[in-house]
């Protein structure tokens, strides 16, 4: 199946369940809040330069400069950055002492050892700047087994913004928990990416029917440059 082929077939069923939903009374709006903050999933070198079993499709051409965009609004506006990646001391699959239960069973967990500190760095195209958190996850939710919730309640942060990869795992589950720990969860459209064809616009279909709003850059960038001074 050729990718245009692939497109037709996942709007005939996005089509389809479109009448489903809105029969069923889902894909409500959550909108936006007062406090925003930007959480980028793993946006890190293993998955965003070439070479890694992590690489993802879309970095270079759309989530990257889609990312600079949101980076660029949310430091002209003193809004909460978190910059999430991933590793593991503990990559021998044979080895009880594992740092990640067992989700090594499943991925090449020696692609993100913690040893080599380049390969979850960040992306020096979005290198985070003094104030910016960087988070060390270990499961594919940013929200599971993290501070991360607690430090954005301490911030006053009632919206989070989810950016990054994947669309299939770490960006949904983040997203999903999000939602779940109270806050309101926009999903960036063209700021997410996958390495499997169609992975995208399917879970960002189903996200904006359970999960999240699903909005384009350029919207969350008016958001970001305008909230503090619309909210009352």
């Amino acid at each position: 199946m050729t990718i245009e082929n692939l497109d037709e077939a996942l709007q005939a069923a996005f089509d389809e369940s479109t009448r489903i939903y809105r029969e069923r009374g889902f894909a409500r709006r959550i909108g936006f809040g007062r406090k925003p903050a930007l959480i980028s999933v793993d946006l890190a070198n293993a998955w965003t330069r070439p070479g890694n079993p992590f690489t993802c499709e879309g970095v270079d051409d759309r989530i990257i400069p889609a990312m600079q965009k949101l980076l660029a609004a949310c430091r002209a506006n003193g809004h909460v950055v978190v910059h999430v990646t991933t590793a593991y001391q503990i990559t021998n699959r044979q080895d009880p002492r594992t740092d990640m239960g067992l989700w090594h069973m499943k991925i090449p967990v020696e692609a993100v050892d913690l040893k080599d500190e380049h390969l979850w760095a960040i992306d020096s195209r979005i290198a985070p700047i003094e104030g910016e958190w960087v988070m060390l996850k270990k499961r594919a939710s940013s929200f599971s087994g993290t501070p991360l919730a607690g430090y954005l309640r301490a911030a006053g942060v009632d919206t989070i913004l989810v950016t990054g990869v994947t669309a299939t795992a770490c960006v949904r589950t983040t997203i999903c928990d999000g939602l779940q720990e109270g806050f309101r969860t926009i999903a960036v459209k063209e700021a997410i990416g996958d390495r499997v064809p169609g992975a995208v616009a399917w879970n960002l279909y189903d996200i904006d029917a359970k999960f999240a709003d699903v909005e384009s850059v350029d919207t969350c960038v008016d958001y970001l440059n305008t909230v503090n001074t619309t909210a009352a």
